[in-house]
């Protein structure tokens, strides 16, 4: 019966195929989200074992952090632009769980991130928000929190302004774009906590750095940073 249902399914997969938001190969019946091939050889950094790795040195002068990490290396036209892609436009958030589950079995490893209190996305503006109709680096923030110890913080950082989209920006003007953009509602929940600051991609890091801005106000708050991926 079981060798029955498993040909179903993969005769079910033949006809409507789930393909890989990576490669973009048609999954098997015992593959989830995911090709098997991607979830084992996508471009991962490892940073969670090089405390002074390129994300963290981004930071070097400009925040008072603890650790930063990204996942995966993001490069133009490859598998991780594909799969973030999906995730981000076209309604995928269990890729963003999934990402973060697996990001958090990594963070597990450093004695930095066992200390997290909470875990907060970096905020979309209300417009953009109800757009989409979510947020993606809340998404991978959830999927974090089933590793790590930290409780996903929503609607305490926010977004106050609408900015334009940072793509096609120099890091100057994606720098001056994030000036006066973010705030903390209640502080007080945030003292003397470790927060862990998330996003989706990490490029100049000027989103991160206006939003670890206003969060390092907040007395006695430690800061961590982590993405999906870091563009080279």
């Amino acid at each position: 019966m079981q060798a029955f249902r498993t040909y179903l399914a993969d005769f079910v997969s033949l006809i409507f195929p789930q393909l890989c938001p990576a490669c973009r190969a048609s999954l098997m019946a015992n593959e989830d989200i995911l090709c098997t091939d991607c979830l084992y050889n996508l471009p991962f950094t490892n940073f969670h074992q090089k405390p002074d790795n390129i994300v963290a040195r981004q930071f070097w002068g400009k925040l008072n952090i603890e650790g930063a990490y990204a996942l995966y290396y993001f490069n133009k036209g490859g598998k991780v632009q594909n799969m973030v892609h999906e995730f981000k436009y076209n309604g995928m958030q269990h890729i963003g769980n999934l990402l973060g589950n697996m990001a958090g079995k990594q963070l597990i490893q450093n004695p930095v991130f066992t200390t997290v209190d909470y875990i907060i996305p970096v905020p979309l503006h209300q417009k953009r928000l109800k757009t989409r109709g979510y947020n993606q680096s809340a998404c991978f923030a959830e999927g974090l929190a089933t590793s790590l110890s930290g409780i996903v913080e929503l609607n305490n950082l926010i977004r106050t302004v609408a900015t334009k989209t940072q793509t096609h920006k120099s890091r100057f003007a994606r720098f001056q774009n994030m000036q006066e953009v973010f705030a903390v509602a209640r502080p007080k929940v945030l003292e003397n906590k470790h927060v862990l600051l998330v996003d989706d991609i990490i490029t100049t890091g000027s989103t991160l750095e206006a939003c670890g801005i206003e969060l390092l106000k907040v007395p006695g708050l430690k800061l961590s940073i982590a993405t999906i991926a870091y563009a080279e």
